[in-house]
């Protein structure tokens, strides 16, 4: 006789998944820590998910767009492996250049925790038409400061506020960040705030 406890099978959870549209102006958390300021906002504030949901594949606060939610923690090792892209809306400011599209792409200097270091090379292109993006809580400045530009930076790594130290780096300083996609999920047509249930992150 087979020692399977099949009743445990049967009786235990499944695990829920759901992706979002960050807004801007949120932290990627859901539980207030001590260090959290009181006047902070939380993703919990968004919706009713089920305890125990984590944000993975965070965002920093100012950072908008795509973001996964799960009750499952051993997603996070996945979808923050080398292996999965994650591809940024960036506009910038100023008219950004074929040398710094090329920088980017063959990667940059930047520093991490205090020390140099380079970025592995990604896919970095300008953007053609403006995203179509909602306008944003906090409003960006307008072109009477001067031009702005789009550019699509894609990477595999995720290191403490990369991207926007990557623009930094070529001359360009981030002035929103959105992300549109993780791996092969799209961020698509969900608008700020909202969210959707999923069955896997595929």
């Amino acid at each position: 006789m087979l020692g399977w406890d099949f009743h445990y099978f049967y009786t235990m959870p499944s695990h829920k998944h759901f992706i979002l549209h960050k807004p801007y102006g949120y932290l990627s958390q859901f539980v207030r820590t001590e260090t959290t300021r009181k006047n902070k906002k939380l993703l919990s504030e968004l919706g009713v998910f089920p305890e125990g949901t984590m944000a993975i594949g965070r965002l920093d606060e100012p950072s908008e767009g795509l973001i996964f939610l799960t009750t499952d923690g051993m997603q996070s090792h996945e979808v923050r492996s080398k292996q999965v892209e994650k591809e940024y809306y960036v506009q910038v400011d100023g008219e950004i250049t074929k040398e710094a599209i090329s920088q980017l792409q063959n990667g940059v200097e930047i520093t991490v925790k205090k020390e140099k270091y380079t970025t592995i090379p990604g896919k970095a292109f300008q953007l053609e038409t403006i995203p179509d993006f909602e306008e944003r809580a906090k409003k960006i400045r307008d072109e009477r400061h001067g031009p702005t530009s789009w550019v699509s930076i894609t990477i595999t790594e995720g290191k403490f506020r990369q991207v926007r130290k990557m623009t930094a780096a070529v001359g360009f300083p981030t002035l929103r960040l959105v992300r549109v996609r993780i791996g092969n999920v799209v961020l698509g047509d969900i608008k700020s705030g909202e969210w959707k249930e999923v069955k896997e992150f595929k």
